[in-house]
């Protein structure tokens, strides 16, 4: 079974949702969730009742994108049931549907995602209101097939308010034979009319086994290297991939010098290291970093201790994950979220 579709690339626009020169998700038949969670919408397709819109939830880079390619690969593939039950979503790469979606050239699908701005140097930080009519403008036509007509929103998180409004008109309403498949990191944080809409669908994180397995197969990491990603990615490919990503790698070192004894850290090497999450750019440095600090707070309270230490310990970890739900809500600036954390650390550390 062929795991990545292979093409060119070189006629495909910038894409804010692609890590580097690994394969997109779109570009990738082999999966790793669990099959009961393909089999909750085969069951819909079966019996005749697919709802129109799919709320993927879970964590960021569990393969939330690649099972949504997935869906719509298999409806454009398969619009009405047949007589023999799939045992599975998979679509073959020799079938036309596969390549025209890894290409971005099926008339009858439309991705929606952050795009960029006017000068074309950067990604916007959102999905605006015009991104979204844009990719709605896939009812103006009939679809080319004659099937179904998706549309794939990766990813909610990053809808404004006007964005997420248009949306919610066209799910109200949605037009005959067209199916939505929403992608969101923080369900949460949706607008309660929108997520109402939705059939939800939980699709949880991957072992260590699958994270590293998926490491090698799509991105042809050594089976060495992949377990060692896959043990401190919490069931994220994406994570594991940015841990083996040379510049984060090296990110990570420093950090966990400085966490290794946060009591000692110099202050002005904790204010550069804090510095490289800013923005965009630096958000894989502080999801690397906030993995980095829950990682190792997780484990100190596993170890024995005095019962006032691990209280303590505990304490900060309840607040750091607070915190870092507060930022990522309110999109706050994540650097003194950071320096406070560490001196929060360093004073535990003071106190045992």
């Amino acid at each position: 079974m062929d795991d990545v579709v292979t093409i060119d690339r070189d006629d495909l626009p910038m894409e804010s949702d692609r890590m580097g020169e690994h394969p997109h998700p779109r570009e990738t038949l082999w999966y790793a969730g669990k099959l009961e969670t393909e089999q909750l919408f085969i069951d819909a397709w079966s019996a005749g009742k697919l709802h129109h819109a799919w709320l993927l939830t879970g964590p960021e880079g569990i393969g939330k994108a690649t099972l949504a390619y997935r869906m719509a690969r298999f409806l454009l593939a398969n619009p009405e049931p047949g007589p023999v039950r799939p045992a599975n979503l998979h679509v073959p790469a020799s079938n036309p549907v596969t390549g025209k979606l890894a290409r971005l050239s099926h008339p009858d699908v439309a991705v929606i995602r952050r795009t960029l701005n006017k000068e074309g140097k950067a990604f916007k930080t959102e999905i605006s209101v015009e991104d979204i009519r844009s990719g709605l403008d896939l009812f103006r036509v009939t679809a080319g097939a004659g099937g179904w007509r998706v549309i794939i929103v990766d990813a909610m998180d990053d809808l404004n308010n006007a964005g997420a409004n248009a949306l919610l008109k066209m799910l109200e309403e949605p037009p005959k034979q067209a199916i939505f498949l929403l992608i969101a990191h923080s369900p949460g944080r949706l607008l309660p009319t929108v997520r109402s809409r939705c059939r939800v669908l939980r699709v949880p994180p991957l072992s260590e086994a699958k994270v590293s397995e998926t490491l090698h197969r799509i991105a042809g990491v050594e089976p060495g290297e992949a377990q060692e990603a896959a043990r401190l990615a919490d069931g994220s490919v994406r994570a594991a991939l940015q841990l083996i990503d040379p510049v984060l790698a090296n990110f990570r070192r420093e950090a966990s010098r400085l966490l290794a004894d946060p009591a000692r850290a110099e202050p002005k090497a904790v204010h550069q290291l804090v510095g490289k999450t800013s923005g965009k750019a630096g958000e894989g440095a502080y999801e690397a970093l906030l993995r980095l600090i829950e990682q190792a707070l997780r484990g100190s309270i596993q170890q024995p201790a005095p019962v006032a230490a691990l209280a303590a310990r505990a304490e900060l970890w309840e607040k750091l994950r607070h915190a870092a739900r507060e930022v990522e809500a309110y999109n706050l600036d994540r650097r003194p979220f950071l320096l406070s954390v560490f001196s929060d650390l360093a004073a535990l550390a003071r106190r045992v």
